[in-house]
């Protein structure tokens, strides 16, 4: 079944952990946080489809990922929110494939309170913002935003992953916070969602590779070729996810 398993705890001695079992074996796949629904639905079917494989998850920011991955924790598959953290890994990284596009949106509590209805409003006085590092992708599109538009965010935080910033929000600890319209979307009712017209001029490209050493590379490939088939793309859609 599927494993999701905090990324921080995978650091290890090679880059896979496979059980060296005859009959079963585990596929590590490290991922952004955003594709945390997407990927959990995707390694089940692909467990589904494949007897006696398990595929153990870890979620995390995409640069955090790629720092594990080179100080080598267990990774067969490596998907990134943005091509930047993807290119860390140099020469790891098998032939990236860009799988899905994402965007921006702003996230508030329910009903908005505060009218926060433009990215301006979240240097309004009064208004506490959430944003992602700028090492993180959802950070660095934020940054490219400020700089488009000439708005600068006094966040009172700055989150190591795009579900970090979510959590802020819903429960409370923020009013508003930048996230991508996937993870918005997941949220439901939890949050009001905010669009502004900057976010489209910012989109974020989702690759995806096989990790170059890995002992589960021939299922690795096998996993990125789901990803990039039509039922994975269908999960992917769904979730909100653009195309490639």
């Amino acid at each position: 079944m599927v494993a999701l398993v905090v990324a921080g705890l995978l650091l290890g001695t090679g880059c896979s952990s496979g059980t060296g079992s005859d009959d079963s074996s585990t596929l590590d796949v490290s991922a952004a946080a955003s594709l945390k629904k997407t990927f959990t639905a995707i390694a089940e079917e692909f467990e589904k489809q494949h007897a006696g494989v398990d595929v153990r998850l870890s979620f995390d920011g995409s640069s955090t990922l790629a720092n594990q991955i080179q100080q080598g924790a267990p990774a067969d598959v490596f998907a990134s929110a943005d091509e930047k953290s993807m290119a860390k890994l140099g020469g790891l990284a098998v032939d990236p494939k860009i799988f899905a596009t994402n965007t921006l949106v702003i996230v508030t509590a329910r009903g908005n309170p505060l009218g926060v209805n433009s990215f301006a409003d979240l240097a309004k006085p009064g208004v506490t913002a959430v944003v992602c590092q700028s090492a993180q992708p959802c950070g660095a599109a934020t940054d490219v935003v400020e700089k488009n538009t000439g708005i600068t965010i006094d966040a009172v935080s700055e989150e190591q992953s795009v579900s970090a910033v979510l959590t802020k929000v819903t429960a409370g600890q923020a009013d508003a916070g930048v996230v991508y319209v996937t993870d918005a979307r997941a949220a439901g009712d939890q949050v009001a969602m905010v669009t502004d017209p900057a976010f489209a001029d910012v989109v974020n490209a989702y690759p995806i590779a096989t990790v170059d050493g890995a002992e589960d590379g021939e299922l690795g490939t096998q996993f990125v070729d789901l990803v990039l088939g039509e039922s994975g793309q269908r999960i992917l859609r769904d979730a909100g996810f653009g195309a490639p």
